[in-house]
């Protein structure tokens, strides 16, 4: 009886909701908005199944407001926003969505200890995620016609707008076009920065509170429209989100009226600091504070993010009060993802603290292309290492089921070339040992290949047509000692199309300048010594342009080249080895009035070995990241 009592009050749950919300949806479709695109509709539910997958109702409560402001006042009706305060519902149980207000002063009156209240004359917005089989009829024929994605495994967002009426009854509508531009931009923005609250202790909040309590917090981040909403105008907005609303960024000097602040005010105090910690690993470090060398064993490290190195507790303190202070919620994010970072599946060592010593652990040292993976060979030009042998010589004398051999595959292992999803995938394809570190030097080739085959529309559709794909490939560096391992590009095209790759950079050797090689029947490479800007209008027009850990931050040359990119608006893709040149690398690339489109993710094809920066534990990886713009 038992038994049959929990799962009847378990449907009634799921059919007529609990827990602090207005209770299920009204059948309100977002079919019936005037004007909207059915792109868009698909959009909205992309963003809301994102939303989903970063779970922010693991932590936060109805209790938990946050203020938003999405773009300037101007460009919203009556020139005000739409809402100002949003609040997540369902994570302590009951229907799991949030809710959009008009004001703070409205989310406190619905928001009871137990129940969401009825304050008549209220108006607020709703996103609740529901199963499919109980949403109404209107609703399931659009998730169908417009196969829409789910978020989880079975829900669906449902948006509508509702009134509390005076007689305690609610009135539901459909939502406008510009409130949904508005809750896209929410969603986008949540997702990348709700992670980055930082708890406090318990005696940070009430003394006999269960509800987590999170320190002052305000950030800004830039949300890409969908094309369906930049072809109306728009194109990329700020959005800030800040908790609890009415944070307010600290004054900067300099700072111009159109730029995007990246400090956040922290609580009132100095007693914020957390105790040093210390470092474990071997090793030679440096002082992200005065750029000192300290032994890994004597370096300390931030308690509290676990990523910046120091070479005393002085330094520490002080660069915790000059800058660190501002970054050391978003640096414990990006150590969190550590983690999910790492590929698991190999069966050799992937950290390379001392590159000497991980490469003589694998018998590898100072052989073939590995050469270029430490500094012994530094002496030596790119591209111009002493060749001797053959092919396995190349690959550091590795046996035959450890490195690529130079042939195509057979047709009946590939059904496609457009449909490896990583490492394990390639590894199963080329049938060789997980033992092998190969992977280390074909990030490179291959992620010009995930690039070109899944990322950049344009080349994909050539190759599928048979046709050729002009690559500038800009900053080559070790690559131009790696000609064999870019072999494996024509490999993987398995008869489709051909890429003709243009290297361009100032480490490409004189006397290789002008040259062509050609590698295999698919792939051939121009080396162009020189400056890409300057040698541009000399080169066949490309279709992409690609930029393999590229620094953006570090380097003042690449503004004449990115200039050059926005003017012929050629997809470009850049990588970068850790999140934080990411965060650089992007306000570089708005710098140069050049936004975003292909966002930062992880890219599948990164080095599974984690390189040990000098004054940072933050995870890095040879082309570790991909994002790109005018995609």
């Amino acid at each position: 009886m038992d038994l049959h009592l929990k799962n009847l009050f378990g449907r009634f749950q799921e059919q007529f909701g609990s827990g602090p919300g207005l209770g299920p949806g009204s059948g309100t479709c977002l079919m019936k908005v005037d004007g909207i695109d059915p792109n868009f509709i698909r959009s909205l539910y992309k963003a809301s199944a994102a939303l989903y997958r970063t779970e922010p109702w693991k932590r936060l409560r109805p209790g938990h407001y946050f203020g938003v402001r999405v773009g300037k006042d101007s460009g919203w009706t009556d020139k005000k926003q739409p809402f100002l305060c949003v609040q997540f519902i369902g994570g302590g149980g009951g229907d799991v969505g949030f809710y959009m207000f008009r004001s703070e002063s409205d989310a406190k009156k619905m928001t009871g200890p137990r129940e969401t209240i009825h304050v008549p004359n209220v108006e607020l917005l709703r996103v609740t995620y529901e199963v499919e089989s109980l949403m109404f009829p209107s609703n399931r024929k659009m998730i169908k016609t417009l196969s829409l994605e789910a978020s989880g495994t079975d829900r669906f967002p449902v948006i509508d707008v509702t009134r509390c009426m005076p007689g305690g009854d609610l009135r539901f509508r459909n939502p406008s076009f510009e409130e949904l531009r508005f809750v896209y931009a929410f969603m986008k923005a949540i997702s990348m920065v709700h992670p980055l609250l930082m708890q406090l202790d318990k005696e940070g909040g009430p003394k006999y509170s269960t509800m987590a309590y999170f320190e002052p917090f305000i950030e800004t981040v830039d949300v890409q429209w969908p094309p369906e909403v930049t072809k109306r105008g728009y194109d990329l907005v700020a959005v800030t989100i800040s908790h609890p609303p009415g944070q307010v960024y600290e004054e900067k000097g300099g700072m111009s009226a159109g730029s995007t602040p990246t400090k956040y005010r922290e609580s009132p105090g100095e007693g914020n600091f957390n105790e040093t910690k210390v470092y474990s690993h071997a090793g030679l470090r440096q002082c992200a504070m005065c750029d000192k060398e300290v032994h890994g064993e004597h370096s300390l490290c931030c308690g509290q993010c676990r990523s910046v190195i120091y070479c005393n507790s002085f330094c520490q303190k002080q660069h915790w009060n000059d800058t660190h202070k501002s970054m050391c919620g978003l640096y414990k994010a990006m150590m969190e993802r550590e983690e999910e970072l790492a590929i698991k599946i190999f069966m050799f060592p992937c950290s390379a603290d001392q590159p000497c010593k991980w490469l003589e652990s694998l018998s590898i040292h100072q052989k073939g292309m590995w050469r270029r993976k430490c500094s012994c060979y530094s002496h030596c030009a790119f591209g111009l290492l002493p060749v001797k042998g053959g092919l396995q010589e190349l690959w550091g004398g590795l046996n035959e089921f450890e490195y690529p051999h130079d042939f195509p595959f057979n047709n009946h292992y590939v059904s496609s070339p457009f449909h490896l999803s990583g490492w394990s995938e390639y590894y199963n394809l080329r049938s060789l040992s997980l033992a092998s570190p190969v992977a280390d030097i074909l990030s490179h080739p291959l992620t010009v290949y995930h690039i070109l085959t899944t990322l950049n529309i344009s080349s994909k559709n050539l190759v599928l047509k048979g046709k050729e794909v002009i690559v500038h490939y800009l900053g080559p560096e070790g690559e131009l000692d790696w000609m064999q391992a870019f072999a494996e590009v024509g490999h993987l095209l398995n008869g489709l199309g051909n890429v003709q790759i243009v290297m361009v950079g100032p480490e490409v050797p004189t006397n290789l300048s002008g040259t062509t090689s050609g590698i295999g029947s698919r792939v051939r490479v121009n080396f162009v010594r020189g400056v890409y800007q300057v040698e541009a209008s000399y080169l066949p027009t490309p279709h992409a342009v690609i930029a393999l850990n590229s620094d953006l931050e570090r380097y003042s040359s690449w503004g004449g080249a990115l200039d050059l990119i926005k003017l012929m608006a050629v997809p470009a893709f850049f990588t970068e080895q850790s999140e934080v040149s990411c965060v650089n690398a992007k306000q570089v690339l708005r710098n140069a009035g050049l936004h975003i489109t292909q966002p930062v993710t992880p890219n599948p094809f990164r080095s599974p070995v984690k390189n040990l920066t000098p004054s940072s534990n933050l995870p890095s990886y040879s082309n570790g990241f991909v994002f790109g713009v005018n995609t």
